[in-house]
């Protein structure tokens, strides 16, 4: 009895709608290799330009959610400065270079924190007050601080403390 040649299977290469819906890594890599080599027919562009915009909105998500975290820790500076911690320190310096860091390669969101900053204020009191216990009200209504002094990297409110800062 002779058995017939039997080649490999065919490998079924997924479609690129199929591709972003199952595993949008890989169809990222393979959107870009298509731009490189310039096969524009095979690109998924409705996809491609949600992803590109999806980026910049990314983007402000995270300065918007830096800066409630920056407020929250500067409220929490200034309102329980018996309890201050090398870590709240850390985390400010970490919030302001990373909203620098942002806005470095995004110029054009310069004025965004501005734009968001009553909103991330409003979150940044709630946070500071269920992490503190203290009552929400004990938290300025609106934002004490100005732009400015929030993202200056020698500003913390409140009494000095030279053994934390």
């Amino acid at each position: 009895m002779s058995k017939a040649a039997v080649g490999p299977s065919p490998v079924r290469v997924p479609r690129a709608q199929d591709l972003y819906e199952t595993d949008l890594y890989l169809w990222t890599q393979a959107q870009a290799a298509l731009l490189r080599t310039g096969r524009p027919q095979e690109i998924d562009w409705q996809h491609l330009a949600e992803e590109i915009e999806s980026v910049g909105g990314s983007q402000k998500s995270e300065i918007r959610s830096r800066l409630a975290i920056l407020l929250q820790h500067l409220l929490k500076w200034e309102f329980q400065p018996e309890k201050r911690k090398y870590g709240w320190r850390a985390s400010i310096v970490e919030q302001r270079l990373q909203i620098d860091g942002l806005i470095e390669v995004s110029p054009s969101l310069r004025s965004w924190p501005e734009a968001v900053l009553a909103k991330s204020y409003r979150l940044a009191r709630t946070r500071a007050a269920d992490e503190t216990g203290l009552p929400e009200n004990r938290f300025p209504e609106t934002c004490p601080y100005s732009l400015a002094l929030i993202l200056d990297e020698g500003f913390y409110p409140g009494p000095l403390s030279p053994d934390v800062v």
